[in-house]
């Protein structure tokens, strides 16, 4: 049985995880934000971005949130942005299952990464990730509008917010939308490196 709900993020300081458009990933905002992972050896050596890096408290999460991620669950805009940007070999290595309307056959990419297409809400895409992960955790992987769906329904056990000296002034907020009476955090970690600082929590029903 698959064990945690989770999801791991970066964040703006002014608490944006995203430029509002998807013509703006890549640029120079979102390369500032994701700066500290771009860094890790762990992080160069998963995308094949070269050798060296750095290694340390943020290898190390990096390494950990890869490592207990037996599948993943995202939305169609998260998974539009990226099939244009990951290379040919998908930097999940698991199955990942893509919350859409559109009708699609599962898609194998090289490593390991499959993409299931599910076209019956949320909790279809987590009770078959939940069933792929085996005795390892379910990220939801993005982006904010299906983060915050999930932990409206009860369905995230805890998260972790890696928290970025960066301010974007507009773009897409991860709570945007949080039923904020019915949710209750319980800090669980708090992790200050020289790039960023790592939030952790648990999350509770109130």
């Amino acid at each position: 049985m698959a064990g945690t709900v989770f999801f791991s993020v970066s964040m703006s300081l002014d608490g944006f995880i995203a430029p509002q458009s998807s013509e703006e990933l890549m640029g120079r905002q979102w390369m500032e934000l994701q700066r500290w992972v771009f860094a890790q050896r762990f992080f160069r050596e998963n995308l094949k971005l070269g050798t060296g890096g750095e290694e340390g408290p943020d290898n190390d999460i990096v390494r950990e949130t890869f490592e207990r991620t037996g599948a993943s669950v995202m939305g169609k805009r998260m998974f539009d942005a990226g099939e244009q940007m990951w290379p040919e070999d998908a930097p999940f290595h698991t199955p990942v299952f893509v919350v859409t309307h559109e009708r699609r056959d599962s898609w194998d990419r090289p490593g390991g990464t499959t993409f299931h297409f599910v076209n019956d809400g949320i909790e279809a895409a987590l009770d078959r990730a939940r069933e792929a992960a085996g005795d390892r955790d379910v990220r939801i992987a993005g982006g904010a509008e299906t983060i915050v769906q999930c932990v409206n329904a009860g369905l995230v056990d805890e998260f972790t917010i890696s928290l970025s000296p960066v301010l974007f002034g507009s773009g897409i907020r991860l709570f945007e939308g949080v039923d904020a009476a019915r949710v209750a955090l319980e800090p669980v970690r708090a992790e200050p490196t020289q790039r960023v600082t790592h939030l952790g929590y648990a999350v509770r029903l109130r």
